[in-house]
């Protein structure tokens, strides 16, 4: 469905995710990466959240980052993204989480749902994305910078 999800956002030349990255990512050792999947009454998935924790330095606390929710097309409406949310919610409160955060792409329709449920756009934020050649010239800085700017710990 990841791949569903990227023609749906008009990128699936962007989406390289392999089955096997997945469960890595989900089941390996050490995961860092949650998901929850929606069924339908014959337990096929017809959508899908997957988040990872995120931390609130002002909050002191952590929170929520849903990377990406989706539903096919065919079970839109019929509550399995507002059952996903609830859930991510519900995990939110138990443990005492203070916001559950994500972006949407400012075309998608979705916007409506969201704001149904009480979400908010934050558009005083802007996103940043460091990557390619770019990540790996600020990356080789990493043994000048000590003698630049002090001494990393930890």
């Amino acid at each position: 469905m990841v791949h569903e999800l990227a023609d749906y956002e008009r990128a699936p030349e962007q989406c390289h995710l392999t089955e096997e990255q997945l469960a890595t990512a989900l089941f390996g050792p050490s995961p860092a990466l949650f998901g929850h999947v929606a069924v339908d009454d014959a337990d096929e998935p017809i959508g899908f959240a997957l988040w990872f924790l995120n931390f609130s330095t002002w909050e002191g606390v952590h929170g929520i980052y849903l990377e990406d929710l989706y539903v096919r097309p065919t079970a839109r409406g019929t509550g399995a993204g507002r059952l996903l949310l609830a859930t991510l919610a519900a995990i939110c409160v138990e443990r005492g989480y203070r916001r559950l955060d994500w972006w949407m792409l400012n075309w998608n329709p979705a916007a409506r749902f969201y704001a149904a449920i009480g979400a908010t756009p934050m558009d005083e934020w802007v996103p940043y994305r460091l990557a390619g050649p770019a990540l790996h010239e600020l990356a080789a800085q990493v043994p000048a910078a000590p003698h630049a700017a002090g001494r990393l710990t930890g």
